[in-house]
């Protein structure tokens, strides 16, 4: 079994504590590797590098156009590892080794865009009321930052933060998943082999009350960046408030998947499979509630199960699986949990409802496709996040209906919207309350565009130009030009 201590000022960090705890595989179900358990003494030494490197050494040196040149060769040496960073998620997570990557491979191009924004980041010259003076403004960096990561896409979501931050001047402690630590210590290491100046990115891995908690109300942060359930989400926040960090949270969703009769039903109902079944349903962004007009409602749900239930399930790492484990312990018995309380509601299972038994399934920790019709909007399973393949199906008689549904929620992460008719994808979008709405078209990301949600679904945008204003602060600088100096107790 392996060891990964964290790393901490540019080397590797033993445990303070001298505890560690085991990760698991969750195709195999049982342990690869041990990861180092991390204290708040570990948490402070990390954000005390990330303080030095911030104020002092190579870094706070460079000007911006040599960040962003580091920047791109930063990607590039991510593009060099790509497969042996996707092997290690694929060994943690049990996403499937095609979608990660898939993810490695795209995940370079955020350093790149980033890279590119670091020497394009203007102040402005202000016209002003007031003769004898010249004001400008600055944008400077946020300081120390803490990303906190989820196990779902450890990387692709790592760099959504990480580069943005970097590219505005930020130095960084990373608290990965207590499920998927190792890949963010092998990143990290690929980093500072390209260059990274020590200290700029710190890694301290272990548990959210250990280690989490003592991040967030560390004095010597400044910006905390993190990607998780609503209720985490709410506890940073609240630990924030008192200090008055600046708080981006990218939280979880409940988004609607919404059909009308007139849709290309084909092309709609691979969009449908692939926003809940893909990556098992472990996205904040699944499209878990579908709904469908009551005309097709019928025809929609026999294609949206045929298709769904032809999924290949299996090893991960075989480029044929289609569908992977449930990641973690917990998140296996929640998921289970839901498919029983979605019964108890009263909804019906077309398809899958349980633990898979496969024999290519093994000792992992899958659930089948399941897809749930007879569903109310009220019911638990169309309310709350279960993090799964799990699909709860609502018809709806109109526009008007189809909004009503899919804004009765206290998320607003993403939605898909399936039509042929260009005015009413227009109203439709400009209706839903999310983040993000898809039309014709579900779970396109990319580093030029904003993501984030609205309501529980968080706060802030991550991706495109505007994710690096989160990791900015702007100062005016006002300058005397020959304003004569007057009574110190009149105010100008």
């Amino acid at each position: 079994m392996q060891s990964f201590p964290m790393h901490i000022g540019g080397a590797a960090h033993e445990p303070l504590g001298k505890d560690w705890f085991e990760t698991e595989d969750p195709f195999l179900g049982e342990a690869w590797a041990q990861v180092a358990r991390g204290n708040a003494d570990d948490v402070d030494a990390a954000v005390t590098a990330a303080h030095t490197a911030f104020t002092s050494g190579p870094w706070p040196e460079m000007t911006a156009t040599q960040r962003g040149a580091l920047m791109r060769t930063l990607g590039d040496a991510v593009a060099d590892h790509a497969a042996e960073l996707a092997e290690t998620e694929v060994r943690d997570n049990g996403k499937l080794w095609v979608e990660m990557f898939g993810q490695l491979s795209y995940l370079p191009q955020w350093f790149h865009y980033y890279g590119g924004l670091a020497d394009k980041l203007d102040g402005s010259v202000l016209p002003l009321d007031k003769k004898g003076f010249f004001a400008y403004t600055r944008r400077e960096p946020v300081g120390v930052t803490a990303i906190i990561t989820p196990w779902n896409s450890p990387l692709l979501l790592l760099a959504w933060k990480l580069a943005p931050a970097l590219a505005a001047g930020c130095t960084v402690v990373i608290k990965p998943s207590e499920f998927t630590s190792v890949s963010t210590l092998q990143l990290v290491t690929v980093l500072e082999e390209a260059g990274l100046p020590p200290g700029v990115v710190n890694v301290v891995t272990g548990f959210g009350a250990e280690v989490g908690s003592a991040l967030v109300t560390h004095p010597l942060v400044r910006k905390i960046s993190f990607t998780g359930s609503d209720v985490t989400g709410r506890r940073i926040n609240e630990l924030a408030a008192p200090l008055l960090k600046h708080v981006s949270l990218e939280l979880g969703g409940k988004s609607p998947n919404i059909v009308f009769e007139d849709a290309d039903l084909e092309s709609a109902v691979n969009g449908v499979v692939s926003g809940i079944f893909a990556a098992t349903g472990q996205t904040c962004l699944a499209g878990s509630r579908l709904l469908v007009q009551e005309t097709v409602h019928d025809d929609v749900v026999r294609r949206v199960v045929e298709l769904a239930g032809t999924a290949k399930m299996g090893n991960p790492r075989e480029e044929t699986t289609q569908v992977g484990p449930i990641a973690t312990r917990p998140q296996l018995a929640k998921v289970l949990e839901y498919i029983d309380i979605a019964q108890h509601e009263g909804a019906h299972p077309v398809l899958g409802g349980g633990r898979a038994d496969r024999p290519e399934c093994g000792d992992g920790w899958f659930v089948e496709p399941t897809i749930f019709t007879g569903v109310d909007n009220s019911m638990r399973i169309a309310q709350e996040e279960v993090f799964g393949p799990v699909l709860a199906v609502i018809p709806f008689e109109d526009e008007d209906d189809a909004v009503r549904i899919a804004n009765d929620s206290r998320f607003g992460l993403g939605a898909g919207v399936w039509t042929s008719d260009i005015g009413r994808a227009f109203r439709m979008s400009e209706r839903i309350q999310s983040g993000t709405v898809w039309v014709n078209t579900y779970r396109a990301v990319s580093f030029m565009a904003p993501f984030g949600g609205v309501k529980d679904s968080g706060l802030g945008r991550e991706n495109g130009a505007e994710a690096i204003e989160a990791y900015l602060e702007t100062k005016t600088v006002w300058v005397n030009t020959g304003a004569p100096s007057g009574n110190p107790f009149v105010m100008r």
